[in-house]
């Protein structure tokens, strides 16, 4: 531990916010697993003018010093979304950066904590950066991979920092990688083809040219399909558009998949180009004055050779009739005829057997885990 004094404040202007975004490229320097943000993205995430999620939520991110550097960081969020949702007053904290310090981490996640506290809530979780719709969770092993898009990473310590700082486990999820070189078992498409005519189901790709109609539509199946999950918030119409237009630079949308019966949408699924292949080798997160050149090369000439499965659900009437296997044999016949050589299947909860038992029926391996903590404050 430093014997040299620490000072924490909350960020204030773009100053301290850019020294609340250096944290983590001065801490991960020469890790090799650590996929280094786009500074370009952070801006515009953390831009509560422009961001729709802020309409909704109170933040606060507070920076820690030494000798004048900035060494640490937190977040602390106060989700309305979330409070409505599920009937709890529960905050939680996110973007957690710190080194090896337990005095320091303490530090941080109290500040946190008693800022939550003051707004009335009565107990925390976390990481959320901001919420479940965004980065969730602590890896908790596999440190020794990179993540793929939109998935954390984080050293072995950091788990040792929350525990020793009176946080225990809320939840796990899981991530699983699927072979796009071993076909999935016969079996199973049998049993989806079966399904396919039981339940009348038909999948179609999301349609560019009706961008904004499909968006309204993607948007109300999610918010039907994900209502009952742990930690779910609703995504308003702004806000789902403004995930959408992110998302729309590295959309395939024969990768964007439409479950419907009789006309009607009753399930969705997302896959994505794992762009991480390339932003992992900007170190500095810049895209200028070459960083924009080698992520569109890499995209749209050498095309990476893994995807994510981002998001699948399936609304509440039609699930455990095994659409979810559906989606994930197109999703990868489709992949596979793209070249890809595997991809992740993230996140998935520990406690959704339906879930897991569709991943493991198609030969997924689950290979990594990723730990949500809670606090009662």
């Amino acid at each position: 531990m430093s014997s040299v004094q620490t000072t924490l404040r909350p960020v204030r202007g773009k100053g301290e916010l850019r020294e609340f975004l250096q944290v983590p490229f001065d801490l991960y320097r020469g890790n090799p697993h650590w996929v280094p943000p786009l500074w370009v993205d952070r801006w515009a995430f953390f831009d509560r003018a422009k961001n729709p999620f802020y309409r909704t939520s109170e933040v606060e991110l507070w920076v820690a010093r030494r000798g004048g550097k900035a060494v640490g960081r937190i977040a602390a969020c106060v989700n309305q979304d979330y409070i409505r949702t599920h009937g709890t007053p529960t905050g939680s904290f996110g973007f957690f950066e710190c080194p090896n310090d337990s005095g320091l981490a303490r530090e941080l996640l109290d500040t946190a904590c008693a800022w939550l506290r003051e707004r009335g809530m009565k107990d925390a979780l976390g990481p959320f950066n901001f919420s479940t719709n965004h980065e969730i969770g602590m890896l908790a092993d596999a440190f020794d991979q990179p993540p793929v898009l939109m998935m954390t990473y984080n050293p072995p310590y950091y788990l040792d920092l929350l525990e020793q700082s009176g946080w225990t486990r809320a939840k796990d999820v899981y991530a699983f990688k699927l072979s796009g070189q071993i076909p999935p078992p016969e079996r199973v498409r049998r049993i989806s083809d079966k399904v396919r005519e039981r339940s009348r189901v038909s999948i179609r790709t999301l349609d560019p040219k009706r961008f904004d109609r499909e968006i309204d539509l993607v948007r109300e199946v999610y918010n039907q399909a994900w209502s009952k999950n742990w930690g779910f918030v609703p995504l308003s119409e702004e806000e789902f558009r403004h995930a959408a237009k992110d998302m729309k630079l590295i959309l395939r949308p024969d990768w964007a998949l439409i479950a419907e019966v009789d006309g009607r949408a009753i399930g969705f699924s997302l896959t994505l180009p794992n762009v991480y292949e390339s932003q992992i080798k900007l170190r500095n997160g810049r895209l200028l004055p070459t960083g924009l050149f080698r992520l569109l090369w890499d995209l749209k000439v050498r095309r990476p050779k893994t995807a994510r499965v981002i998001t699948m659900g399936v609304i509440h009437d039609f699930q455990k009739r095994g659409v979810e296997s559906i989606f994930y044999l197109e999703t990868w016949d489709r992949a596979h005829a793209a070249g890809i050589e595997w991809g992740e299947l993230s996140w998935v909860l520990e406690d959704n057997d339906m879930m897991v038992k569709a991943a493991q029926a198609l030969g997924a391996e689950r290979y990594k885990t990723y730990r949500v903590y809670g606090r009662v404050l």
